[in-house]
């Protein structure tokens, strides 16, 4: 069993990106479960998005990006990105977010 963190960094601004809305879903069935809601902090970070470990499976996150970029009276092209990742290992999965009004990328972070 894991722990699942993320990060979002504005790389636009060149800083954290606070107040995103996060959610984590599980796929179970063919449907995705909601498993826990979060927000990130003035450092970009949740790190208590999971208060126990999760099992092996496919998550995803998504994040709502619109709400962050009209906070901060910016534009953007992806009003929502969404994460899927697969669960396979007891170890701690860290799923960092780089994040510009027209751009993000990601990959897994320690």
């Amino acid at each position: 069993m894991s722990a699942i963190t993320t990060h979002v960094l504005d790389t636009a601004q060149g800083a954290p990106a606070a107040g995103v809305p996060v959610l984590l879903s599980r796929l179970e069935d063919g449907a995705w479960v909601d498993v826990a809601t979060g927000t990130t902090d003035r450092d970009g970070r949740i790190a208590d998005l999971t208060a126990e470990h999760v099992t092996h499976g496919r998550y995803r996150l998504a994040f709502d990006t619109a709400a962050y970029f009209t906070s901060s009276l910016q534009p953007t092209f992806f009003p929502e990105v969404h994460v899927v990742f697969e669960v396979s290992d007891g170890s701690h999965h860290h799923v960092p977010l780089l994040l510009s009004p027209f751009g993000y990328s990601t990959y897994r972070g320690s």
